[in-house]
């Protein structure tokens, strides 16, 4: 793994941080702003893994570009589930 750089929502993005991550970047964000969500003091990180790159929100969004370049946006998991009913 190869570490990148963070920066902050609503932020400029990473020049190479390819467009469909960016994009999915855009959306995660759309839908914080639209939910009433502060995420004001929250970050992005980005990593590389195997040249592909996985980007991270403080909350646990994790953004992913397989090998076919596939995007995958992953929720963050609420801890406070409780998952045995």
């Amino acid at each position: 793994m190869q570490l990148g750089t963070r920066w902050p929502v609503g932020g400029a993005k990473p020049d190479r941080l390819p467009a469909e991550v960016q994009a999915a970047v855009d959306d995660v964000e759309r839908e914080l702003r639209d939910e009433g969500v502060d995420a004001s003091t929250w970050r992005w990180t980005l990593t590389w893994l195997e040249r592909k790159p996985v980007v991270e929100l403080d909350d646990g969004t994790v953004i992913r570009q397989d090998a076919s370049g596939a995007v995958v946006v992953s929720a963050p998991v609420d801890d406070d589930v409780d998952l045995d009913g």
